[in-house]
């Protein structure tokens, strides 16, 4: 063991002597740069598995909040997402909507004619209530001078006629509602009949002559005849003739059924016509029949059909 005045005097000497040691350290690295220069790359490589293992955790802790950073910013990223999303799903259903009305309104343009008879124009209201099981209400009613017995067409044929009227609404009794009945007349067999709704989407042919009967895939055309006896003639007033209904269908062997051109089952845009209790002449419509008045006959021909 030192005595105190020892390490005193040893303690006084700890200065000088680093001073002298870092002296020669500076003589020999100016005096011999690369020995200085190998031993200190020598040095750092022993060190460096050191210095690595040093600055691991805080390569970690590093990672470690840049990872809690990006979450935060992930979750308001989430949600300025799903925002835009639901904007952008409200306008493409908005888009959506203006599309097909804009299609509907464009269909609609071919088939109402110059000199058509006085129509209402609305969008039908999906209710099926009443006394009848196949209707709809219209968003038009007396107020927009709408009356019953009105023939009520889409852009591609007859749905139905109005049956009852409110200051607002309309009731429209669908051509498949089991009370509808409707004289017909078919293209091709030159035949008449009655079609009757029976609450499918494919109303039945009946009334039609035994020997004529309907054929497949032919053409269907209100028919201005009176209906044959048992059925009531004031039934089919105002009704005017020509008017497209459909095609003929058998769903099997001697039970024809019209496939209606309208869309009965979703109907949206609907135009109401008042053809009067005189009137004879319907709207041109896609596929309508050309008629020309006979002298002499029971009713008029339709072009083609022997007299």
């Amino acid at each position: 063991m030192l005595s105190i005045q020892a390490r005193q005097a040893l303690a006084k000497l700890f200065l000088p002597f680093f001073f002298l040691l870092a002296s020669a350290f500076l003589v020999l690295g100016v005096a011999r740069r690369p020995l200085v220069d190998h031993v200190r790359l020598e040095i750092e490589d022993v060190l460096a598995p050191a210095y690595a293992l040093m600055a691991q955790p805080g390569e970690k802790l590093r990672h470690v909040w840049d990872d809690v950073r990006a979450f935060a910013r992930l979750g308001s990223e989430n949600v300025r997402l799903r925002q835009e999303n639901e904007k952008l799903r409200r306008w493409y259903d908005v888009a959506v909507a203006l599309a097909n009305e804009n299609a509907q309104l464009k269909a609609n343009l071919h088939w109402i004619p110059e000199n058509a008879p006085r129509f209402v124009s609305g969008h039908t209201i999906r209710d099926a209530g009443g006394l009848y099981g196949r209707a709809i209400l219209l968003a038009a009613g007396a107020g927009q001078d709408i009356h019953v017995g009105d023939v009520a067409l889409d852009a591609k044929g007859l749905i139905g006629r109005v049956t009852e009227v409110g200051s607002r609404t309309s009731r429209i009794l669908l051509v498949t509602d089991q009370a509808s009945r409707l004289p017909v007349m078919l293209e091709s067999s030159h035949g008449t009949a009655i079609m009757a709704g029976d609450g499918s989407a494919t109303p039945r042919l009946l009334f039609y002559a035994q020997n004529n009967h309907p054929l497949e895939g032919e053409r269907v055309f209100t028919s201005e005849q009176l209906p044959p006896a048992g059925e009531a003639a004031d039934e089919f007033s105002g009704l005017p003739g020509g008017l497209p209904v459909g095609v003929v269908h058998y769903v099997r062997a001697g039970e024809p059924v019209v496939v209606p051109d309208g869309d009965v089952e979703h109907p949206d845009i609907v135009r109401v016509f008042d053809y009067g209790h005189t009137s004879t002449q319907g709207p041109e419509a896609p596929g309508r029949m050309k008629r020309a008045p006979a002298a002499g006959a029971p009713f008029p021909l339709v072009p083609g059909r022997p007299g």
